[in-house]
């Protein structure tokens, strides 16, 4: 009877400490579980079984915990559980903006030196190189970038 409750002690710390490692990030109760079952039956072995069956239960209860993981881990377990979806959808921010370089207008938020500003009847998402400028400033538009201009200070 004793060497039953040894091997469900290592059962249950085995499904713990996988547990643990595969699904539940960070220190949790699993794994505080997992090793105190460890703990548990290899206490329990050279208490009920003698030093030869404790001796025999932490390397088996080691080995145990290695081929537990090399067999999760080689299993598809992993893969069935990791999103593989890729984007290959993109954004387009200035999509349909006619906005080009010398065209002016103002700003609609301040610009700190991201903001918003209002060019050709279009809101855009815009950037400055120099200093902060304030809402309602009128802007020149330097470069018209990828996902937002490049705007200076109208002077």
């Amino acid at each position: 009877m004793e060497i039953v409750i040894v091997i469900l002690l290592i059962i249950m710390g085995v499904v713990l400490l996988l547990i643990e490692l595969f699904l539940i990030p960070g220190i949790s109760v699993a794994g505080i579980a997992g090793v105190l079952f460890f703990g548990g039956a290899i206490y329990y072995a050279y208490d009920a079984l003698g030093t030869t069956a404790g001796h025999f239960t932490l390397f088996a209860s080691i080995v145990v915990l290695a081929l537990a993981i090399w067999i999760f881990l080689r299993s598809r377990a992993l893969e069935k559980m990791a999103l593989n979806t890729e984007i290959d959808s993109k954004i387009d921010p200035l999509k349909d903006v006619k906005v080009q370089p010398g065209d002016k207008g103002f700003a609609v938020s301040r610009l700190a030196p991201m903001g918003k500003v209002k060019v050709n009847g279009f809101i855009v998402e815009a950037k400055t190189n120099s200093d902060f400028i304030d809402a309602g400033d009128e802007i020149v538009v330097l470069e018209v970038l990828k996902t937002n201009v490049l705007v200076e200070r109208k002077c």
